[in-house]
């Protein structure tokens, strides 16, 4: 078995984290550095990622969390946080720093360019919000892997009030909306759900092969 299948069968949605525990800094910059080089459409990444370690805002966001405990006792809280309506400004500074980054004319990048304001600036915002929200699904992704990996808990969840997230975090000033959010940090030893077995569908359920 590989040792990426032996870490997500070993990862699980922590329900009790050791508050405790603490991630090290050179493994929250392990963490950060995934979710950054995490895949997303166009490789724009319309989202900010929010870090929560301050442990009076942790206790403003537990009650529009559900009142769940991870909030408070996890080592970390990530909040993912997608941009509601993308406009050309968002693209053009992605472009730039394409043409930055590998040394190129910001003028060779304009087919690109149009191409890609054609496609996304003319959307409702609506569409805007879900399309950019999704983006965040694949980040997350990123930071659950790497997290298994480091032997690292994480518990992905979506029952938060994002209204209320984005009023305490300030996100509507920002342009941004809560669309996700992560506890990262140890699990504890008195969390039975640990040592549930896992449930998944079976491959012939699961996979269709034409």
């Amino acid at each position: 078995m590989s040792t990426f299948i032996e870490s997500q069968n070993w990862r699980y949605a922590t329900k009790k984290f050791d508050s405790t525990k603490k991630i090290t800094t050179e493994d929250l910059e392990t963490l950060k550095e995934a979710i950054r080089l995490s895949t997303s459409s166009y490789g724009l990444q319309p989202y900010r990622v929010f870090i929560i370690e301050n442990p009076e805002i942790r206790k403003q966001l537990q009650p529009v969390s559900w009142g769940q405990s991870q909030i408070i006792d996890a080592s970390h809280l990530f909040v993912f946080a997608n941009i509601v309506d993308i406009q050309e400004n968002h693209i053009d500074d992605y472009l730039n720093n394409i043409a930055t980054t590998r040394d190129l004319n910001i003028e060779d990048l304009k087919g690109y360019s149009d191409f890609m304001k054609s496609k996304i600036v003319p959307l409702s915002q609506d569409k805007k919000t879900v399309w950019t929200s999704k983006q965040t699904y694949l980040a997350m992704a990123n930071l659950l892997n790497a997290a298994a990996e480091l032997r690292i808990d994480v518990t992905p969840m979506e029952g938060f009030e994002p209204e209320k997230y984005n009023e305490i975090l300030g996100l509507d000033k920002l342009g941004l909306n809560a669309s996700l959010i992560a506890t990262v940090g140890y699990r504890h030893e008195e969390d039975v759900t640990q040592h549930y077995t896992k449930v998944r569908k079976s491959n012939e359920e699961l996979f269709i092969t034409l």
